[in-house]
């Protein structure tokens, strides 16, 4: 459970004593009212009655049915939170990511691990926060198999780790939407944006210093524009120094691991390569 700012405290402390409930009430409703995107709530405690549902505009559930007065309570307290967090959200409750790989199963979450960057009433839990800390909070975040992505699009950023190495993405002018993953762990990686469905493999991978890595780089922006530029080769320059082989070498270990992780393809591996072991 997140821990609350001190604006956060004096909120619930402010909220408990108009409407006569205690602080762990209010806190519980806190929780439920912001993991529902700030416009409803699951919640489930003893002084609402039990479990029950809330949605902003006109649904009020409780466990005693017929007990009216109880949902008025809970309506106004959860209009009250809901018009609370609108005013401390950082970020806009935009969207999750939804990922689902070929056998079914997915996993759909807010920024949920970034709620204390993301939401003033909150502590931000930085052991949670897996992507490069200069991003700030993602828009949205999701997960399935091993797999986990953070998406800035503010930044134009994507980020994906397997629970090692960080892996950062330029999303050109995609809107990224959802993911998908073919034949498991491994498998090849799609995501959705505007224009359809595209391979992760084709966007630009960004450093953590934001420097290019060799990747399949396909520009989108040139696919989706009327215009378009010609590209000479670059000349063939003098073998490489000793520090430049190593350079090299560092790539082609780099270039593998992308291509075990189904980034570039066999072929686009292969390609790469022959033109770096060219210079050597």
């Amino acid at each position: 459970m997140p821990n609350l700012s001190d604006e956060g405290n004096q909120l619930v402390q402010d909220l408990a004593q108009r409407h006569g409930l205690s602080i762990d009430a209010v806190t519980h409703m806190l929780l439920a009212v912001y993991n529902g995107n700030g416009t409803m709530a699951q919640f489930s405690h003893p002084e609402f009655g039990g479990s029950g549902q809330w949605m902003r505009g006109g649904m009020t559930m409780v466990s005693d049915l017929f007990n009216n007065q109880l949902k008025c309570r809970v309506d106004n307290l959860c209009s009250d939170i809901s018009n609370a967090l609108a005013t401390h959200q950082r970020v806009p409750f935009s969207g999750s990511f939804q990922s689902q790989n070929q056998g079914g199963s997915s996993a759909q979450s807010q920024a949920a691990g970034t709620i204390g960057s993301a939401n003033s009433l909150f502590v931000a839990d930085a052991s949670s926060n897996w992507w490069p800390s200069e991003f700030g909070p993602p828009a949205a975040i999701g997960s399935q198999n091993n797999v986990r992505y953070a998406y800035f699009p503010a930044s134009r950023r994507l980020a994906v780790t397997t629970g090692g190495d960080v892996w950062v993405y330029d999303t050109l002018n995609h809107n990224i939407g959802g993911f998908s993953q073919q034949q498991g762990v491994g498998g090849s990686i799609n995501f959705t944006s505007q224009f359809g469905t595209v391979d992760l493999s084709t966007l630009p991978v960004i450093s953590p210093a934001g420097v290019p890595q060799p990747s399949k780089v396909a520009s989108v922006d040139n696919a989706v524009s009327e215009s378009s530029c010609e590209v000479n080769p670059s000349p063939v320059g003098p073998p490489a120094s000793p520090s430049g082989q190593e350079d090299i070498l560092a790539t082609l270990d780099r270039l593998g691991g992308l291509k075990e992780k189904g980034y570039i393809t066999e072929e686009e591996f292969a390609t790469k390569k022959a033109e770096l072991l060219s210079r050597l």
